[in-house]
């Protein structure tokens, strides 16, 4: 099936609404719920080669630790590196949690 931009959009800006000031407990709760098993590892194991990547990490070693496509690596580095980049800032936001 093609995929669907402004079924997307909408639903995407929807659940983010929905999630605004809840607390991490029911968001957690809340991908489980939407995530399948395989779903779940795939979203934990993007953001964990997004910290990898924000702590030096190199390409080939998160590939190798994680599993994961050099391509897939090269997408979250191009992404971290945009000029206000929403995974710069939500490791900011992690950083200030932790």
């Amino acid at each position: 099936m093609p995929r669907n931009p402004e079924l997307m959009r909408h639903n995407i800006a929807e659940m983010a609404k929905s999630l605004e000031g809840a607390d991490r407990a029911l968001i957690e709760e809340f991908f489980y719920a939407l995530l399948t098993p395989a779903e779940a590892d795939e979203m934990a194991k993007r953001w964990a080669l997004v910290k990898e990547l924000a702590n030096g990490t190199p390409q080939r070693r998160i590939a190798e630790d994680l599993g994961l496509s050099l391509c897939k690596i090269t997408r979250g580095s191009r992404e971290l590196k945009k000029e206000g980049s929403t995974f710069r800032i939500l490791l900011d936001r992690a950083k200030e949690i932790a």
